[in-house]
């Protein structure tokens, strides 16, 4: 590994941000919200995935009402299998215990079905420009490990994808050109790193990590994004630090290939 690349000093940088960031209101506000939404099981994961692959946050039509946001008129719904839950007639009425007798289907409804008040976040997207030509730079980055990289536009708050089994980036078109760069960094540090896991939130936490470190060595700051993201996915503030921390070399490696076919693309365009 090249140690101009390695960048310690920003791996540091992060776990402070992230740190900052889960003891602050934002991070108490975000764990209020994410209360308000079921975790799913895994059969519910694969029946929403099969339905609307680009769902990101889904919820029932009055649970979003909560939210004040409202599912727009002609909208599909995503059906899942919610428990049939009822009290057993052999408890006693005060201790009565709750039996399940099956499931059913119930309809939910994906994030980008619905309308209304912004939800509060701690990723914010990047705005500006790309004054470096860092994309174009990391374009060829991509290309040199057999990926293509394509524009598209996605559906709710996706930015980017990887995929494998395709040799492909997508890239959300819409996006400002500072955060396509960032996702361009993160989905190539996944080509990298990430064909085969067991846990996609360490992948995402690794993916996240080293497009920090690329972007804050080109000069671009991704922090608003980054530590929430980090954070998000790892659960929490020291579950973060510590999964950065064990996952150090794999993150560090991926940077520094990465910034090593950049920095001469980059040095040669600003001659």
């Amino acid at each position: 590994m090249n140690a101009k690349n390695d960048h310690p000093e920003l791996l540091e940088k992060l776990t402070e941000g992230i740190s900052n960031l889960a003891s602050s209101e934002e991070w108490q506000r975000h764990l209020e919200l994410q209360s308000r939404f079921y975790r799913y099981s895994y059969g519910n994961v694969l029946l929403i995935a099969a339905q609307c692959h680009e769902a990101t946050r889904v919820a029932g039509f009055n649970a979003w009402r909560t939210l004040n946001r409202f599912v727009r008129k002609g909208e599909k719904a995503i059906w899942i299998l919610a428990p049939m839950v009822y009290k057993s007639p052999d408890a006693k009425e005060r201790e009565a215990e709750r039996v399940i007798r099956g499931f059913k289907f119930v309809p939910v409804f994906d994030i980008a079905q619905t309308d209304g008040e912004a939800l509060p976040t701690i990723c914010n997207r990047l705005d500006g420009e790309d004054p470096g030509e860092h994309y174009a730079a990391l374009l060829r980055v991509a290309c040199s490990i057999g990926f293509t990289v394509e524009d598209h536009e996605f559906a709710g708050s996706t930015n980017g994808d990887c995929s494998h089994s395709e040799h492909r980036i997508r890239v959300e078109r819409r996006n400002d050109p500072a955060q396509r760069v960032k996702t361009l960094a993160h989905e190539i540090a996944h080509a990298l790193l990430h064909e085969e896991f067991d846990s996609r939130a360490l992948a995402e936490l690794e993916a996240e990590s080293t497009a920090y470190v690329v972007c804050q060595a080109l000069g671009l700051d991704s922090g608003n994004y980054s530590f929430g993201y980090v954070a998000t996915w790892a659960g929490g503030g020291e579950e973060a630090i510590a999964a950065i921390r064990a996952s150090c070399e794999r993150i560090q490696k991926s940077a520094s290939t990465i910034l090593q076919a950049v920095e001469p693309a980059v040095e040669e365009a600003a001659a």
